[in-house]
């Protein structure tokens, strides 16, 4: 309530929203994952259970007091301060050329068109041609102009954009976009 224009949630995402995001997480190997906007860390939770021994989960988190909080209760994970639009030069600082999945819970139809695809063009950069990336929206924000814009957007961005089935069992409901293959 005393961000809204920076966290989109009104509650921690649900186990099942959790799952379907961290579904792009590689479960063998030693990948490398960001999270983008891992608020409290409840898809956090999703994406730790599926990661093999060796990997490395960075969380990228611009509120200060989210970022401390992350620390304290999720030593597993790296938290970065940090904003999003930056995510290549955040990574190139911690010696990450590149990563295999970025999963989103930042809230996409809060931001203007440009930040938007500041953010995409970051992602689409650090997933390379072989990595995944997972989002998601609330299904009231469907009909908002800045929901409408950041779905032709994906599309743009990415060859592949998977839309998934509605998560009813979320606060509010929610869909997921799982995106692959960023377009030249």
């Amino acid at each position: 309530m005393r961000s809204p224009g920076q966290i989109g949630a009104v509650a921690p995402s649900s186990p099942r929203l959790a799952d379907l995001l961290a579904s792009v997480v590689p479960t063998h190997g030693t990948p490398t994952v960001v999270e983008l906007g891992p608020g409290t860390g409840s898809v956090s939770a999703a994406i730790a259970e599926r990661l093999p021994a060796g990997a490395r989960h960075l969380a990228v988190e611009l509120d200060p007091r989210l970022a401390a909080y992350l620390r304290r209760t999720r030593p597993d994970m790296e938290v970065v301060d940090g904003d999003a639009e930056h995510l290549t030069g955040l990574l190139a600082a911690r010696s990450v050329p590149g990563v295999d999945a970025v999963v989103s819970g930042l809230p996409w139809s809060l931001f203007g068109g440009a930040t938007q695809r500041a953010i995409l063009d970051q992602v689409a950069t650090a997933i390379g041609p072989t990595g995944a990336f997972a989002t998601f929206a609330y299904t009231h924000t469907a009909a908002m102009t800045t929901a409408r814009r950041f779905r032709r957007m994906l599309s743009d961005v990415f060859d592949e954009v998977v839309v998934s089935r509605t998560v009813w069992r979320n606060l509010p409901p929610a869909y997921a976009y799982v995106c692959r293959r960023p377009r030249a």
